[in-house]
């Protein structure tokens, strides 16, 4: 007997967390699986291409959600899912992260009676003005499978008296920078196309709305950024190139140490944060990564839910703070190495096996 998966993906990070449950999925063959898209993400550098890149199958629904609020992209993914549940009759829903469209997707599974898995389950931050602190509180209370990346999501959810059924597997998207060892190598042509120099470079992400909604903020990230007397490697996601213009800022980006790009691929992302001096980031998926190729990080969000990289001095949270930022660029010194706090690469074949033995017995 097969049993159907349905994943439920709607922007880049869920392409990185779903590919390698994708192919152990494929390398299963008591499992199918059937990809929804919920179109959070719709621009085709942040999606199609790393649909392409990552040689995942191609969605079998794109429900075209856009970027409307959060209570309008929710409400959509509800009402459409409620049809394909109905034509698919999967034997388990996957959502995964802390989107809007991973919250949509629990709640519609919930609703309609389908057992649930939630990759990445358990991380807190413990401010319900984040959102996606109430995606991942609204996710987890309905969840039946805990797919958990860390000892502290483990802790988080004991907290909150979840113990059944809860799995410390380790992060999935440190099993994809395994898989692609070899194509991160050849990625590192992106340094000499861009004359950058390895370990003389500082790799920057900036997309948080928490950052890029305030003028404040976003200047604050990029004056420090200026002052740290690095080059500095900074591919802009779409909002945050939409606020740069807005607030006026462009100077600050328009310098002869700066380069910027479009949104760049899972591999050239993997090869720049691998040969950076650190990194500076708002980006949980960037936190991680850098704590995976041993890059010292600076986090330009208050906090993070990944406690073990600021545990182990490989990550240090600044916050948008412009002298934070500059102080800590000035003591970046290396982590602990060689610890595993966030699993040993094998975390999407132990998902599978978990959920084969599951639905086996319901």
């Amino acid at each position: 007997m097969s049993y159907k998966i349905l994943h439920i993906v709607g922007n880049r990070p869920h392409l990185i967390k779903l590919a390698p449950v994708s192919r152990a999925i494929i390398n299963e063959p008591k499992l199918e699986q059937v990809i929804v898209h919920t179109g959070q993400h719709y621009d085709e550098m942040m999606s199609d291409h790393f649909i392409k890149q990552l040689g995942l199958p191609r969605p079998a629904y794109n429900l075209e959600v856009g970027s409307s609020g959060a209570l309008r992209q929710i409400g959509t993914v509800l009402i459409k899912l409620e049809d394909i549940f109905e034509k698919e009759s999967p034997n388990l829903v996957l959502v995964y992260g802390d989107t809007n469209s991973t919250a949509a997707g629990a709640i519609a599974a919930a609703k309609s009676n389908i057992p649930l898995g939630h990759v990445e389950s358990g991380l807190r931050e413990y401010d319900k003005n984040i959102p996606e602190e109430i995606n991942k509180l609204l996710t987890d209370s309905v969840t039946d499978l805990f797919f958990v990346p860390t000892p502290t999501g483990v802790a988080n959810l004991k907290k909150e008296g979840k113990e059944k059924h809860v799995y410390n597997t380790g992060d999935v998207g440190l099993d994809l920078v395994f898989q692609s060892e070899t194509e991160i190598s050849k990625a590192n042509s992106i340094l000499a196309a861009n004359d950058l120099i390895k370990g003389d470079f500082v790799f920057m992400t900036c997309h948080r709305a928490n950052n890029t909604a305030s003028k404040e903020k976003l200047q604050a990230i990029l004056e420090a950024a200026n002052e740290i007397n690095k080059k500095i490697y900074f591919p802009i996601h779409p909002r945050t190139l939409k606020a740069i213009k807005s607030f006026d800022l462009e100077n600050l980006i328009n310098k002869p140490n700066w380069v910027t790009s479009d949104p760049i691929g899972f591999f050239e992302t993997q090869a720049l944060i691998k040969n950076a001096f650190f990194c500076l980031t708002d980006s949980g998926g960037v936190t991680k990564e850098s704590y995976f190729h041993e890059t010292p990080a600076i986090i330009t969000d208050v906090q993070t839910e990944w406690l073990e990289t600021i545990e182990e001095g490989w990550c240090h949270v600044a916050g948008p703070n412009k002298s934070k930022i500059i102080e800590i660029a000035k003591s970046i010194v290396p982590g602990v190495k060689g610890k595993k706090s966030l699993g040993d690469g094998q975390a999407s074949n132990k998902i599978v096996e978990i959920i084969v033995n599951f639905l086996s017995t319901k």
